[in-house]
């Protein structure tokens, strides 16, 4: 008998297949002797939608709302069907004995698996593979210590209920906006809580009232000070400010304290995927989606990263064992990080291995892959250093410095400054920001009774600023802190608000639209506080342990749909579209609407049921124009298509593509040109020369 593996990609099942020896290849699977590796293309089931219940819901109307059907079904997508059923002819086959699941080893992995058994109605044992990495060692070991299916049914059940209350919830309140205000309004239980601290930080904006300070600046001797009292170093009396200058220019002052402490900064942790996609956003612009994606690269194209999808920055006890091979991967690609380490091999940053705090998977570590980093794009090779340098740091000592803080006492007013000293710069090598400083010979001989000459002092006029708008880093932030969505699912709910038009991205920060803030006005109170979101996955991590009943979270699912539909329904707020033109709808007489997309401005009729639309603008060409060098507008004239710069109003006919001439019929005009017995060239150019010559 035969095992059947289902893979989540086909490039991932390749891999899997080419490890296990299967080398007979089809078009929807990969057989060999004693394993038959197929795979699902992401989601190859899903939950049946309200038309599928009953035909009348196919058209959105208030009156219907809440759907809340008794028995969710789940369906086969239609996109994909074709693989599906390919599945479905392989499971029926007499020669399989038992389905081992590859799916990605996490919660949407196992429901992507779940539901195609689910709906082959499956009746054979079921095994996990669970591994962390793709490496072929992970493999071979993943597949001889494989886990009973009956081990993840709790997981299963964790992501239907995630799967069905987010269809719930999100399905009907998106329904009961859209059909009620006549306007494309999307919410959900975590992309509404995460707008909503977006439109709370431009609320503390515009709300802000700058305030101006004073700061006092002194030098007295090799010191360069600032005044301070209590701990505040500002000053709101601009008169005060100027009185203690005056007071203290041209005197004399006394080091009446010299403060040292010696410190420490151990090693940082490893990444998991939310820290991971915040540094890549301060360190280099990217998106959360943009770095989830590379990462997905270098973790199944690679597989020079461990299982990105994690929550936890931890290690396993168990793979101490394992860190001397990965860092010997290390060793020519990283040269001179990692020689200086490379025959101790010990983590010194033992704090990593904690079996409590590691969930499904472990922090994002290198494999034992060597790199070849000439194989790697820019972007990739930008997260792979990221990832790498924060690995090496735990073989390096602790961060030591010492700070050494002055006081200086002058006409009963104190000023001070502090310096820092490093002792042992540690992992800080490795992070390229190894700070060895040591204090100036003048500064280190001061001694506390010290009488110093001030050779100057000064007001620094200032203004409190107000905070700053959320970067891609501060939402994600947030976002963790809250426990809103997950550390797979959070870049696509941020592009989900950006695509939906409520935020913008400005200059890397986030601004609400004024569609962003008539959507918080309508929402329910409930979905805009994070706390619904952390209760819900409070509830769902604990039926994913098994402590946590699933079909009471269900029951309280509906009955929150019910109460938040007839919520929307029974308001008395209003609501306008933002982007409504003076243009009317020719088919139809309604307003028309500016949209704005990667094409560039379109109009679309603010009728539902209406599916006029048109361009505002000309579509842009990747033409550039020869004078400005910005793209040109492309259009179709009576002449036929040319291309136009608005600006410089140049304007240029498009050419007719040349046909391209293939292989074959490049065979057949050597022939037709080629001389009886000469030997002029054998390139067909060449012999179309020498017909033309031979035709004057």
């Amino acid at each position: 008998m035969k095992s059947l593996v289902l893979a989540e990609k086909p490039s991932v099942a390749r891999e899997i297949a080419r490890v296990l020896g299967c080398r007979n290849t089809s078009k929807s699977y990969i057989e060999g002797d004693k394993y038959i590796v197929t795979w699902a293309l992401g989601h190859l089931i899903e939950l049946k939608m309200p038309e599928n219940y009953a035909t009348k819901y196919k058209v959105w109307n208030l009156e219907d709302l809440p759907i809340i059907p008794d028995k969710m079904g789940i369906k086969v997508m239609k996109q994909t069907s074709h693989q599906f059923r390919a599945i479905e002819g392989l499971a029926n086959r007499k020669d399989i004995g038992e389905v081992i699941i590859a799916t990605d080893a996490g919660r949407e992995g196992e429901l992507v698996a779940r539901w195609i058994l689910d709906r082959l109605n499956w009746k054979k044992p079921i095994k996990r593979l669970w591994i962390s990495s793709q490496t072929d060692k992970a493999i071979r070991d993943g597949f001889r210590q494989l886990k009973p299916g009956s081990q993840f049914e709790n997981l299963y059940q964790s992501a239907v209920c995630r799967a069905e209350a987010d269809w719930l919830i999100g399905l009907n309140v998106t329904r009961a906006l859209t059909t009620k205000y006549r306007d494309p309004l999307s919410a959900g239980r975590v992309q509404t809580p995460t707008l909503a601290m977006v439109l709370d930080r431009e609320d503390q904006i515009q709300k802000f009232q700058p305030k101006e300070y004073w700061t006092i600046s002194m030098s007295a001797g090799p010191l360069s000070l600032e005044w301070e009292k209590n701990g505040e170093k500002r000053l709101f009396d601009k008169a005060k400010a100027e009185d203690i200058v005056r007071k203290v220019k041209d005197g004399k002052a006394v080091v009446s304290k010299i403060d040292r402490k010696t410190k420490s900064e151990p090693q940082p942790l490893p990444y998991d995927l939310t820290e991971l996609q915040r540094d890549a956003n301060k360190r280099f612009g990217f998106s959360a989606k943009k770095t989830l994606n590379t990462l997905q690269r270098l973790y199944e194209q690679y597989k020079l990263v461990t299982y990105p999808r994690t929550d936890s920055r931890y290690l396993t006890t168990d793979m101490e064992a394992t860190m001397a091979d990965r860092l010997g991967a290390l060793a020519n690609a990283y040269r001179d990080e990692v020689k200086p380490v490379l025959g101790k091999s010990t983590v010194l940053g033992k704090r990593v291995f904690n079996n409590a705090k590691v969930t499904d998977h472990h922090a994002i570590i290198p494999t034992e892959e060597r790199p070849n980093l000439s194989e790697l794009d820019t972007d990739e090779r930008k997260i792979y250093d990221l990832i790498v340098r924060r690995f090496l740091t735990l073989f390096y000592p602790a961060y030591e410095y010492e700070t050494v803080s002055f006081e200086v006492k002058t006409e009963g007013e104190i000023f001070s400054t502090r310096e820092t000293v490093t002792i042992e710069p540690g992992f800080k090598k490795v992070l390229g920001k190894e700070e060895s400083v040591a204090l100036k010979p003048a500064v280190a001989a001061l001694k506390a009774g010290q009488t110093l000459t001030v050779s100057s002092a000064n007001t620094n006029q200032k203004w409190t600023e107000p905070p700053s708008r959320y970067s891609e880093s501060d939402i994600l932030g947030q976002m963790e802190k809250f426990g809103l969505g997950t550390p797979a699912t959070r870049a696509e709910i941020i592009e989900r608000l950006v695509e939906t038009e409520v935020v913008e991205r400005q200059n890397g920060r986030f601004h609400p639209t004024k569609k962003g803030k008539q959507l918080i006005e309508l929402v329910n109170d409930d979905l805009k506080s994070p706390e619904l979101t952390a209760k819900w996955e409070e509830d769902l991590e604990k039926i994913a342990k098994g402590k946590g009943d699933p079909k009471a979270f269900g029951k309280r699912i509906r009955e929150q749909t019910a109460r938040l539909v007839n919520e929307i329904k029974t308001s008395d707020k209003t609501y306008r579209p933002p982007n409504l033109t003076g243009s009317k709808c020719p088919e139809c007489g309604e307003f028309l609407k500016e949209r704005t997309t990667k094409d560039g401005k379109i109009l679309v009729c603010s009728s539902p049921e209406c599916s006029y639309r048109k361009r505002k603008d000309a579509k842009l060409s990747n033409r550039r124009c020869p004078q400005c060098h910005k793209k040109m507008e492309i259009h179709n004239g009576k002449a036929g298509t040319y291309f136009q710069c608005r600006t410089c109003n140049v304007v240029e006919k498009a050419e007719e593509r040349k046909k391209a001439v293939n292989k074959r019929e490049e065979k057949r005009l050597v022939q037709k040109y080629a001389p009886p017995k000469e030997d002029f060239g054998t390139s067909l150019g060449d012999l179309l020369k020498q017909a033309l010559e031979k035709k004057d």
